[in-house]
């Protein structure tokens, strides 16, 4: 999720003018929320794993989106934010929600009925090549360097490293390994569609954000009665799981990555993605039992090294990840 920094040109202060009083600092040191965001959104994929063991995908990602919603409803009402204003920027809003919540959401909930939480995690880490590519083609500012194309192929290389291809692919589940690839595509799809749609929006991030997380889940409330039926009970580990993977992973990291952007910047706050498949491995492996082969973690360091060529800029002050005006929530899963 990135947040671009707006400057502004201010008349010089009046002599008389007494010195504004600095804002307050947060308790914790940036370093320890970094760290405890990549926690979070490391062990999504964990939660994910643990959701669908008592409740099917749709009911897993409506379960997340509600809890994520409330907790960024909370935010809203203690911050006094205003809905966003004007039919346009709720329709496009809803896209966005489509594509970086209501659809990779459930995408990786399904994935993970068939494959493990570690490749999934690591199917995540790919969002960055995807959105390289595409933004060669969408954004016409975005232009290819040496490096970043190498920076591609290298990515790919690696995903094809993690899959086992010169085995040919074997023991490999083709339809959720699928289905996890599509989910990291979304995200680079809803991110270019929110940078030219709602990059000029007056509302603010949070708001913005807020809002196209209840119209995520407004879109899947409608359709998961429809593919599923209502569950015999509420198991107590699944239910908790899904309820963390929506407050924590979906509403506070949302808040968390909002005050890590305002106090280092974008693209030191978008180095967490890197961190995500590493806590990811970990914890399926030592959690949930899952089996490692050594092409997982090789693969998977490979397609981090790629990803982050992708997002090297020729010229300093751009934001990492391709994207700038607002932030958007589905980022990470």
């Amino acid at each position: 999720m990135t947040v671009a920094a707006t400057s502004r040109t201010t008349p010089p202060a009046k002599p008389s003018a007494p010195a504004p009083a600095p804002s307050a600092r947060p308790a914790a040191d940036w370093r320890i929320r970094f760290g405890a965001l990549a926690l979070i959104w490391g062990f999504s994929f964990l939660l994910i794993k643990v959701g669908t063991e008592g409740y099917a995908p749709l009911q897993v990602t409506l379960g997340r989106l509600l809890s994520g919603t409330a907790v960024l409803a909370v935010a809203m009402a203690v911050r006094r934010e205003r809905l966003p204003r004007g039919a346009r920027t709720w329709g496009h809003l809803a896209v966005a929600a489509f594509f970086l919540n209501a659809l990779p959401f459930s995408l990786f909930a399904h994935a993970e009925l068939t494959i493990p939480s570690t490749l999934a995690g690591i199917c995540n880490a790919t969002s960055p090549l995807w959105g390289m590519a595409l933004s060669l083609v969408a954004l016409s500012e975005d232009r290819p360097t040496r490096r970043r194309v190498a920076g591609l192929g290298l990515g790919f290389l690696g995903v094809l490293t993690v899959l086992g291809a010169w085995q040919g692919f074997s023991g490999l589940d083709f339809g959720g390994t699928a289905m996890a690839l599509l989910a990291s595509l979304s995200y680079p799809i809803g991110w270019i569609y929110v940078r030219r749609t709602l990059a000029g929006s007056s509302s603010s991030t949070l708001a913005l954000t807020g809002s196209q997380l209840f119209l995520g889940t407004a879109q899947i409330a409608l359709v998961t009665p429809l593919f599923t039926s209502a569950p015999d009970g509420f198991p107590l580990l699944p239910t908790l799981a899904v309820v963390a993977l929506g407050a924590l992973g979906t509403g506070l990291a949302v808040l968390m990555q909002y005050g890590l952007v305002e106090e280092v910047g974008p693209t030191t706050a978008q180095m967490v993605t890197y961190f995500i498949p590493v806590i990811a491995t970990a914890a399926g492996v030592v959690v949930l039992g899952e089996q490692l082969s050594w092409n997982t973690p090789v693969g998977a360091l490979v397609v981090l090294a790629g990803a982050a060529l992708t997002q090297s800029r020729p010229r300093p002050g751009r934001t990492s990840g391709g994207r700038d005006g607002r932030a958007a929530a589905g980022d990470h899963p």
